[in-house]
């Protein structure tokens, strides 16, 4: 479940797509649509301080009153009476997108791609294509955490494939470097 904290007149308030709430009154008029500051992106995963793709519109609905605060003053043994009273000047809006969630990995898998044919080397052996050949299983779903975990038991040839993977479709910077590092450390080791 996908949320976002904005900042609106001043106070700040966590909403979630399609809800409806009374902020402190707006300038907009009736019907606009406008773009808060977001504060904080968060659901499905870790929370995204200050998003620069966390866009969140919000419509205003309209305008109306808060309810009535009665207030009395009494002063005993003078005749001192005050009543007077207080609404406040709301604006309800509607939470329209908070856009730039980004997509879970339930949601957003990679498309597969139609395998290519096998091509015989020179020695006659057919191999699969490159880049591809020693890639670890399962290795498309993984996170950069799990690469990061599992990545130092691959062998050379499998942080390859992973590093020609990412090349051409992740390009995930911490998968980049988890990679290069794992493969600077069996470097290292021979």
């Amino acid at each position: 479940m996908t949320y976002a904290i904005i900042k609106v007149a001043g106070k700040q308030y966590r909403v979630r797509e399609g809800e409806r709430l009374l902020v402190d009154r707006l300038r907009q008029s009736e019907g606009e649509t406008f773009a808060p500051t977001v504060l904080l992106v968060g659901g499905d995963g870790a929370a995204q301080l200050a998003p620069e793709d966390g866009a969140v519109t919000a419509k205003v609905l309209g305008d109306a009153k808060g309810a009535k605060i009665r207030i009395g003053k009494y002063k005993k043994r003078t005749g001192y009476r005050r009543h007077t009273g207080f609404r406040a000047s709301l604006t309800q809006i509607r939470i329209e997108s908070i856009g730039g969630a980004k997509p879970t990995r339930a949601t957003a898998k990679p498309k597969p791609k139609a395998e290519k044919p096998a091509t015989p080397d020179e020695s006659g052996t057919s191999k699969a294509v490159a880049g591809t050949g020693d890639l670890p299983d399962g290795y498309a779903d993984m996170t950069i955490a799990d690469i990061k975990a599992a990545a130092g038991g691959w062998s050379a040839s499998s942080i390859s494939a992973a590093l020609a993977y990412e090349g051409e479709h992740g390009k995930r910077k911490g998968a980049l470097a988890a990679l290069d590092s794992a493969l600077a450390r069996q470097g290292g080791e021979s």
